[in-house]
C-alpha cells in the first residue's frame, strides 16, 4: 500500500503524522494508517487527545488520482476512517501544516478542532473535475459556517488561506509557525477542561438560521446561470447543501450527497473536465526537453511596447516578482502605459484582491526605459508591438546588437513567421515566440512557438518562464496563426458565411452562447470593434473575401460596434447588452442578395456544426503537420485562450464525444455541398475513422 502514517506519543496526546510525499494524498496506506492510528489511540487509556498532521508540504492534498480499480479498494475505506474519527470519544485536533484540499479538508472537518498554519490553503476543489465533495463536505461545512458562506466556497472550488478560514469559522486557531506544537498545546488545554469533543455533524445553529432565509437557494440557483452556466456538478452541490439546511437528519443529507455524487460520476462533463485537468499538465512535457536541461536564469526581463499587450506582459513579470523594463518608441505612450498598469493594480486593490503594499512592490519592479539600449543586461526580452513583420524584423536586428549573449529573444506575435523574425538575428537559436493572450495579465494561456532553429534551451526556458508567470503554456509549431488563431479563422469564416446564407447574427450568437462560450462571434466582433479589420483591409487596398462584405458595409455606415453603439447590434447608452437592430439585418440581407445568395433557414444543430467542426478539421491538420503535439494541447489552448467551455473538454474532445465517424460524415457533406476547400477533410481525421480510433487515443 502507498503512503504511511507515523504514530508517536506526546504526553497525553497521540500524534498521527501522514507521510506520503510530496503532497500526502489519501492513498491506501494513508487511509489504513489513519484507521490503525486512531484505533490504537482510542484503545490506549493513557491517551486523552489525538492530533493529526502531515509531513512534507501538505496536510492532505486530496484523493490519490493514481489509484484506480483494485488499488483504490485496498486497506480501510475513507468513510471508515472518517466514521472512526468523528465517532471518537477523545478530542481529535487537525494540525493543518499545509494544503488541505478535497478529501483532506473533509478529514479535517471530521476532527473536533482545527489548528492551521497561516500559509495553509484550504478548499474543496472537486467541482473543477465535475464532481462534488463526496465524504461529507457538503453536509459538514454548512453546519460549521452556514450555507451562505459554504455555497460559494464549494461551488467555486477556490481555496482560502488559513486566516480567512479562521474568520469564516472553519479553523479554530491560526499560528505562524510550529503548528504541531500549537495543536498539542491546544490539546493539553482541552484535557485540562475535561476533554470536550465537538462534532460538526451535531451542530445546528447555522443551518437553523439558514432556514429563515427563504430565498437563499433561489438566489444561489439564479447565480449559477451567471457563474457556471451549463455545468452539471454545481447544481448537484447546491442540492446537497440545501439538504444539509432543510433536514435535521445528518444521515438523510449524506444520502443526498451520495446520490448526487453518483450522478456527477456518471455525467459526461466529469470526463471532459478530468481530460482538461490532465491535458494542461501534459502540455509541459515536450519531446527533446529533459527535466535536468540547463535553462536561462531569468532574473531581469524587458518588454517592447507599452500598449495593452506590452503593459499586460510587464504586469505578468512584476506579478511573478521579476524586475522588468518597459520601453515604447513613443514617450507619451510609455507614460500612458504605466498609468494604465497603475490603474489596473489600483482597481485590484480597491476590490480587496491585492494589498497596497503588494501593489507598490509590483510597480517598483516595472522600470520605464527610454531606449532599447537599456535592455543590455536583461535575460529575456518580449517584443509586443503591432502585427507588422517588417517592423518586428527591424526591432530584432537592433536587439541582436544590444542583448547580452545567451539572452532569450521572444516575439509576442499572434501569427507571424517566427523563422523570418529569427533570421534577422545572428542567434536564431535563442529566438522563439511567446504569444500571450489579451489581456495578458488576466488570460492564462501562453503559446510558446518553436522556430526551426530554436534551441532546446530557449524553448525550455520559455516554457518554464510561462509556468513561473502562472500561465498554462502550450508548445506550437511555426505556421500562420500557430494553433489558436489558425483554427479560429475557420470558425469565424463559417459564422460570416451563414449570415450571408440566411442565418441571423442573433441566432448564431445564441447557439454559441448556449453551447457554453461567453458570447457568439458577432457580439464578440462588436466588442472588439468592426472598424479594426475594415481599416486594415482598406490599407491593403481592399479585400475580395466575401465574408468581409457585411462588416465593411456596416462600417461604411459608421457602425463600428460597442464603441459607438452600432454594429451588428444596437447598444443603448451605457449598456453593453446587444439589441437586435432591423437596420443591421437590412444591410445583411441586401449584401446577401447582391452576392446572389438564396437565403435559407438554419437549424441550431447545423449552426453549431458549421462553427465547431472547422476547429476540429483544422486541429487535425495541425496534429498531422506536427504543429500541435497533442490533441489535448489543442483543447488546452481553446479552453484557456478562447473561452471554449471546459466542461465540454475542448474541440477535439468534443469531436470524440460526438463520434468521429459522425463528425467526418458532416464535414464530407459540407465539402460536397459547398465545394469549399476549407471543408476538405483532414487526412488524419479520415485515418482515425478508418482505424476506429479517437483523437484522445493519439495522446495515450
Amino acid at each position: 500500500m502507498k503512503g504511511s502514517v507515523h504514530y508517536e506519543v506526546r504526553g497525553a496526546s497521540a500524534l498521527l503524522s501522514i507521510d506520503n510525499p510530496p503532497v500526502n494524498p489519501l492513498s491506501s496506506g494513508v487511509r489504513q494508517g489513519l484507521f490503525d492510528g486512531m484505533t490504537r489511540a482510542l484503545d490506549d487509556d493513557d491517551i486523552k487527545t489525538i492530533v493529526v498532521t502531515g509531513l512534507n508540504r501538505a496536510f492532505i492534498a486530496g484523493a490519490d488520482i493514481s489509484e484506480f480499480g483494485a488499488a483504490a479498494s485496498e486497506g480501510a475505506g475513507l468513510n471508515q476512517v472518517l466514521d472512526l474519527m468523528e465517532g471518537s470519544t477523545k478530542p481529535v485536533i487537525a494540525a493543518i501544516n499545509g494544503t488541505a484540499f478535497g478529501g483532506g479538508l473533509e478529514v479535517a472537518l471530521c476532527c473536533d478542532y482545527r489548528v492551521a498554519l497561516a500559509t495553509a490553503p484550504l478548499g474543496l476543489p472537486e467541482v473543477k473535475l465535475g464532481l462534488l465533495p463526496g465524504a461529507g463536505g457538503t453536509q459538514r461545512l454548512p453546519r460549521l459556517i452556514g450555507a451562505e458562506a459554504a455555497i460559494p466556497m464549494i461551488i467555486s472550488g477556490n481555496p482560502v488561506l488559513a486566516p480567512a478560514a479562521f474568520k469564516m469559522g472553519i479553523v479554530d486557531q491560526v499560528v505562524d509557525e510550529n503548528v504541531v506544537e500549537a495543536a498539542l498545546t491546544f490539546a493539553a488545554d482541552l484535557t485540562g477542561r475535561g476533554s470536550p469533543t465537538r462534532k460538526i455533524r451535531d451542530l445546528s445553529d447555522k443551518v437553523l438560521a439558514d432556514r429563515n432565509q427563504s430565498d437563499l437557494f433561489t438566489k444561489a440557483a439564479a447565480n449559477l446561470d451567471k457563474t457556471h452556466r451549463g455545468q452539471f456538478a454545481p447544481a448537484q452541490i447546491l442540492k446537497c447543501i440545501e439538504a444539509a439546511v432543510t433536514s435535521d437528519d445528518f444521515e438523510a443529507g449524506m444520502a443526498v450527497e451520495r446520490a448526487c455524487f453518483a450522478a456527477c460520476l456518471g455525467d459526461p462533463q466529469r470526463e471532459a473536465l478530468i481530460h482538461i485537468f490532465f491535458a494542461e499538465r501534459a502540455a509541459n512535457k515536450i519531446p527533446g526537453l529533459s527535466k535536468d536541461m540547463p535553462l536561462i536564469d531569468v532574473q531581469k526581463a524587458a518588454v517592447i511596447g507599452a500598449g495593452t499587450m506590452g503593459g499586460g506582459i510587464a504586469m505578468c513579470f512584476a506579478n511573478a516578482g521579476i524586475a522588468v523594463q518597459l520601453h515604447d518608441n513613443d514617450p507619451e505612450g510609455l507614460k500612458r502605459g504605466l498609468k494604465v498598469i497603475e490603474g489596473n493594480y489600483a482597481r485590484t486593490v480597491a476590490k480587496g484582491r491585492l494589498s497596497q503594499v503588494a501593489m507598490d512592490q509590483r510597480m517598483a519592479l516595472i522600470e520605464p526605459a527610454d531606449s532599447l539600449e537599456a535592455f543590455g543586461q536583461a535575460d529575456v526580452v518580449v517584443e509586443a508591438v503591432y502585427e507588422n513583420l517588417d517592423l518586428k524584423k527591424e526591432i530584432f536586428v537592433k536587439l541582436d546588437g544590444i542583448m547580452k549573449p545567451g539572452a532569450l529573444l521572444a516575439s509576442n506575435t499572434s501569427g507571424l513567421d517566427i523563422d523570418a523574425i529569427a533570421a534577422s538575428t545572428s542567434r536564431p537559436e535563442f529566438v522563439c515566440g511567446m504569444h500571450f493572450f489579451s489581456p495578458a495579465n488576466v488570460m492564462r494561456l501562453l503559446e510558446v512557438v518553436r522556430g526551426a532553429k530554436s534551441s532546446p534551451e530557449a524553448l525550455g526556458t520559455a516554457m518554464a518562464l510561462g509556468k513561473r508567470l502562472g500561465k498554462v503554456s502550450v508548445m506550437a509549431g511555426n505556421c500562420p496563426g500557430f494553433i489558436g488563431n489558425r483554427m479560429i479563422g475557420g470558425y469565424s469564416r463559417q459564422a460570416n458565411l451563414m449570415i450571408l446564407e440566411g442565418a441571423s447574427p442573433e441566432q448564431v450568437d445564441a447557439v454559441i452562447y448556449n453551447f457554453g462560450l461567453a458570447m457568439g462571434p458577432f457580439a464578440m466582433a462588436d466588442m472588439v470593434g468592426l472598424d479594426l479589420g475594415w481599416r486594415a483591409r482598406k490599407m491593403r487596398g481592399g479585400s475580395n473575401d466575401i465574408t468581409a462584405r457585411i462588416p465593411d458595409a456596416l462600417c461604411e455606415m459608421d457602425r463600428y460596434g460597442q464603441k459607438n453603439g452600432l454594429g451588428y447590434y444596437r447598444y443603448e447608452s451605457g449598456d453593453r447588452t446587444p439589441v437586435v437592430d432591423p437596420i443591421a439585418l437590412e444591410v445583411i440581407e441586401r449584401v446577401s442578395e447582391n452576392l446572389g445568395y438564396q437565403r435559407k433557414v438554419f437549424s441550431d444543430e447545423e449552426i453549431l456544426k458549421r462553427c465547431i467542426y472547422p476547429l476540429v478539421n483544422i486541429g487535425a491538420q495541425l496534429l498531422d503537420e506536427g504543429h500541435a503535439l497533442r490533441a489535448g494541447d489543442i483543447d488546452t489552448v481553446y479552453v484557456n485562450g478562447y473561452g471554449f467551455p471546459n466542461h465540454v473538454g475542448g474541440p477535439m474532445w468534443f469531436a470524440d464525444a460526438q463520434g468521429l465517424s459522425s463528425v467526418l460524415a458532416d464535414i464530407q457533406r459540407f465539402y460536397t455541398e459547398t465545394g469549399d476547400e476549407a471543408w476538405k477533410p483532414a487526412p488524419l481525421l479520415e485515418r482515425l475513422v478508418a482505424e476506429g480510433k479517437t483523437f484522445a487515443s493519439l495522446d495515450q
